[in-house]
């Protein structure tokens, strides 16, 4: 796998070329990437955010400048992107700055512990070989290795050339019908339930949506109020029935915490349902999940899509573990639109 992988790690490249280092953005993810930057012994030289968010405040004892401010101070610079997006908007401003100055978006993991970088993927090499030579059409491949790429150098150049769309994934490989029967783990606020009806023009045989964040799960109650033969549950997936903490937060990434609120998860298969199709946002959670669709898969082999971008490991575990399920799925992978690599997702049929 190496022999595909042309860059060096993010890193190390902002150490040695000797460019100013700027950071874009605020928040979590600034405070992760700074650290990492800080064990690296990367300086850091200025912070700045977008227009609308810059009010004469500061950050980690940085004030936060505009973009104009940062390129009068310097001639050049690497700018480190700290946020994550999908809004066009965001992304064709992020576009714009890199046409003028380098944009790093450094990968660290939402959830787990470890850097993804050329070290990871040696120490792996067996596995993420495997994957790739199991994956089921050349577009698959081809996105599978820039996603690699990405995630060592950081480039977004990878992930601008990798963006799909998510309507042909759902009609040309997963193929949705009329008569699915779905499980959406981790329903959020039932935003990949509107996905899905939107394909099938709102008909379908029943959901069963699961999600473990109290206030997700007002909104999804809210959202699909209307909707005929649904099930919400206000629990997490995993490989057996258990209670565990979860972060306080609501949000999206709302996910296991050491600290918390008590939620009740379960495993799918202890659900006796007969899904045919199956996705999986579950913040890190995916692989316990999937254990606990282990009979599920093995009789009656559903559709499945599975984010595959909360772990360092998830690009070879989640794949490896369908296929030792049910030897008779085919694997595809497809990037939809984000930076960083967010929303890498395998989509799975059986053939």
């Amino acid at each position: 796998m190496l022999e595909y992988i042309k860059e060096r790690n993010v890193w190390d490249v902002l150490k040695d070329n000797g460019k100013p280092v700027v950071l874009y953005g605020m928040g979590l993810g600034a405070e992760k990437i700074m650290d990492t930057l800080l064990q690296y012994g990367v300086e850091i030289d200025d912070i700045f955010a977008s227009d609308e968010f810059v009010r004469g405040h500061s950050f980690r004892g940085y004030k936060v400048l505009k973009y104009s401010e940062v390129c009068e101070k310097y001639d050049d610079f690497n700018v480190v992107l700290c946020f994550a997006s999908h809004i066009d908007e965001v992304i064709e401003r992020i576009k714009s700055i890199n046409s003028e100055h380098t944009v790093f978006a450094p990968d660290v993991p939402v959830a787990g512990g470890g850097l993804f970088s050329r070290e990871f993927i040696k120490e792996h090499e067996e596995s993420f070989d495997k994957v790739y030579s199991l994956l089921a059409d050349e577009e698959s491949k081809r996105v599978y290795l820039d996603i690699l790429n990405f995630k060592v150098s950081g480039k977004i150049e990878y992930l601008l050339n990798s963006f799909a769309d998510k309507r042909s994934v759902y009609t040309d490989i997963l193929k949705l019908t009329k008569s699915e029967r779905i499980v959406d783990l981790g329903a959020y606020d039932g935003d990949t339930i509107r996905e899905f009806l939107e394909i099938t023009g709102g008909e379908y045989e029943y959901i069963t949506a699961l999600e473990p964040d109290e206030k997700n799960f007002k909104k999804l109650l809210k959202n699909t109020e209307e909707l005929f033969d649904i099930t919400c549950l206000n629990m997490g997936a995993w490989d057996k029935k258990d209670t565990l903490i979860f972060s306080k937060k609501a949000g999206r990434n709302s996910k296991l915490s050491a600290q918390g609120v008590s939620v009740e998860v379960i495993d799918v298969d202890s659900l006796d349902l007969h899904p045919t199709f199956v996705k999986m946002d579950i913040e890190g959670a995916e692989l316990k999940a999937l254990k606990g669709l282990e009979k599920t898969i093995k009789e009656y082999a559903p559709k499945l899509y599975i984010c595959a971008y909360h772990r360092n490991e998830d690009l070879f575990d989640l794949p490896l573990k369908v296929l030792e399920y049910n030897k008779d799925y085919k694997i595809y992978f497809r990037h939809s639109k984000y930076i960083p690599a967010w929303e890498s997702n395998f989509y799975c049929v059986k053939e």
